[in-house]
């Protein structure tokens, strides 16, 4: 049970001033100089792939919305790598850890969940985008309009910021009892979690909300969305046309699997099974990997992206 006296005293220590230490990989000795040249040379592709995404579809004078969503989900995997690496890439640099401000803490997870919780919601309005295409065919240009688009980007990313700014106060308003050092290399929700002077469930609730909200919800709506989907295709008589509708969809199925596959596994779960260890090896693929294989994925099964992508280096040439 948690002490009342510790959790009154950290109360009043909880504030700008106080700091958090990262320890990162600190239990890697020998493999901490791989393992940096490693997540750095991911970290320059990944953010030159979606830099590259980016100024092709920019440069593109007609854009359909799959590339419009495309080019607002490279502008949030480039946010959401540079809110992530370079805290991982000091942790590796540094021997004992690298300290965090309680308010850049606060701040560094309100953005990771905030980006996390709108490329969620942009997931959706790509399955969207994609049930209008293949069900509603004649009314794609009608109903996929600039317009609707825009304001479809705006919604995830508003809806993104809020969901997370809620568990962010909500998190950094409990008390912290036990020992300053968060055993992960960034400022994740289940390894602050782990950090509260309580053993009441009530404090997981803030973070099942938002699971609710930021990963069961959309998961369920793009579900739908592929249920309708592959309904519309059994209707379809041809087998190539079969399979060119649904060839559409599969860049989209892919990133959606690895995204919330990850996400699933690290934050739909009790607070009693979380382990440092396992987490963070989790999140090292969650935040490194799976950026890199966005772009990768869209590059090569997404004709669109590739007929920019083409048009570019024709330009430069």
């Amino acid at each position: 049970m948690p002490c009342e006296s510790c959790m009154e005293s950290d109360n009043k220590s909880t504030d700008a001033t106080m700091e958090f230490l990262l320890l990162g990989f600190s239990e890697l000795l020998i493999l901490r100089v791989l393992l940096f040249l490693i997540l750095f040379v991911v970290h320059l592709v990944t953010l030159a792939g979606n830099v590259m995404i980016f100024m092709a579809v920019v440069m593109e004078p007609s854009r359909p919305p799959m590339l419009f969503f495309l080019c607002h989900l490279s502008v949030i995997e480039l946010c959401y790598t540079l809110v992530i690496v370079p805290k991982a890439l000091l942790s590796l640099i540094v021997v004992d850890g690298s300290t965090i401000s309680f308010l850049g803490c606060a701040v560094q997870m309100h953005l990771f969940v905030a980006l996390g919780g709108a490329e969620c919601f942009l997931l959706v309005a790509m399955s969207y985008d994609r049930y209008v295409a293949i069900c509603q065919p004649l009314h794609y240009v009608t109903v996929m309009s600039e317009g609707l688009c825009l304001r479809l980007a705006m919604a995830c990313c508003l809806g993104g910021f809020a969901i997370a700014l809620g568990l962010t106060v909500a998190v950094f308003h409990l008390p912290f009892c036990q020992s300053r050092h968060i055993n992960h290399f960034f400022c994740d929700v289940p390894a602050v979690l782990h950090l509260a002077c309580t053993q009441s469930y009530i404090r997981e609730l803030p973070l099942l909300a938002a699971c609710v909200l930021l990963l069961l919800l959309p998961f369920l709506l793009i579900l739908t969305s592929y249920v309708c989907i592959a309904a519309a295709l059994l209707h379809v008589t041809s087998p190539v046309g079969r399979c060119k509708a649904f060839s559409t969809c599969i860049s989209h199925l892919a990133i959606t699997l690895l995204h919330y596959g990850c996400a699933t596994f690290i934050y739909i779960r009790p607070k009693a099974s979380y382990s440092p260890a396992r987490d963070k090896m989790v999140s090292l693929v969650y935040t490194n990997i799976t950026p890199l294989l966005y772009p990768l994925i869209y590059s090569l099964r997404n004709k669109e992206i590739r007929g920019v992508l083409r048009k570019m280096l024709r330009r430069k040439k």
